[in-house]
């Protein structure tokens, strides 16, 4: 842990919100800190996308939508700038032609920003990125309990013949051997699928699903319990797509389906895993050219917030 005092955010009533660099919540940069205990990286990367493309801009409109968020979170009771060193640590540099190259570059980054102990939130990008997340984190833990926000699976084999797209990275990691495949789960499923198949295969490859379904008709605190009790105290990765979120919530997506959850309710259920030994997380698939108002960035932000929430401990009372 950081023995010197943490550097945050300036004063927002000497440096303006709308001014100086637009790094996640106004964060130092990483090179100007030395090292930090929670890095958040961006992964300008959309190669991997079946439907609209755009998400490479996700990383820069998130750090924009997150220059309102402040230091102190009364919903956690926690000031994550002032009990941990975070900062940002730009962008992995991927690239935007060669997804083989691409993946291995970004689990390289993520090897080495997370080598002295660091934890990483990783900024998307599309859902590709995920994988070689995961390959990061499960060659520090050892195979971990993958918690997935999504209204898709995501454990598909292939398109057009291509094993690495946003649409497979789940089925891969599991192949691999790279999550705990009795504790590992979807939340927020919804919508077509190809067969009922499709289940069966996930299943195989050893998800649990509560669906937006069951969150609606059981309520999210049966969803938070049901939830906490698959992960039990396995170290977590956790890979959110804010297609996760309704439409309504979250138009700035690639693969929007109608049917989803609420900011609130997915802020909720984050919260929730305060109770759990969270080892890394991704925010993927803010694709800003279909967004409104910053709406889905803006909600992304919180949600890397309340992320970074989740990694701090609580301030004594």
């Amino acid at each position: 842990m950081n023995q010197t005092p943490p550097v945050g955010p300036p004063d927002a009533s000497l440096q303006p919100r709308y001014g100086g660099f637009a790094t996640f919540a106004r964060l130092p940069r990483l090179e100007d800190v030395g090292r930090a205990d929670i890095a958040v990286v961006g992964v300008p990367f959309d190669s991997g996308v079946s439907y609209r493309p755009g998400a490479r801009f996700g990383p820069s409109q998130i750090r924009e939508a997150s220059r309102l968020l402040r230091p102190y979170n009364p919903a956690q009771n926690v000031s994550p700038f002032a009990r941990r060193q975070v900062a940002d640590a730009g962008d992995i540099p991927v690239n935007p032609f060669d997804i083989s190259e691409a993946v291995a570059t970004i689990e390289q980054e993520a090897r080495r920003l997370t080598a002295d102990g660091a934890k990483l939130i990783t900024l998307g990008g599309d859902h590709t990125i995920a994988l070689p997340l995961i390959r990061a984190a499960a060659a520090q833990h050892g195979p971990v309990a993958v918690l997935h926000f999504d209204a898709h699976l995501d454990t598909w084999d292939t398109y057009f013949g291509a094993p690495v797209t946003h649409g497979t990275p789940f089925r891969r990691a599991s192949e691999e051997g790279l999550i705990d495949q009795t504790a590992s789960l979807h939340v927020g499923i919804r919508g077509p699928l190809y067969s009922r198949d499709d289940l069966r295969d996930d299943e195989r490859l050893g998800f649990a699903i509560i669906s937006s379904v069951e969150i609606e008709e059981e309520g999210v605190a049966s969803a938070i319990e049901r939830m906490l009790a698959r992960l039990g105290d396995r170290p977590v990765y956790l890979s959110i797509d804010i297609d996760v979120l309704d439409p309504s919530h979250a138009p700035g997506t690639g693969t929007p389906e109608a049917g989803g959850l609420t900011s609130r309710e997915l802020l909720r259920m984050i919260r929730a895993l305060r109770a759990t030994n969270l080892v890394g997380a991704d925010v993927v698939e803010v694709a800003p050219a279909y967004d409104h108002a910053q709406i889905t960035a803006i909600a992304a932000s919180h949600v890397a917030y309340e992320i970074l929430g989740v990694m701090t401990p609580e301030l004594d009372d």
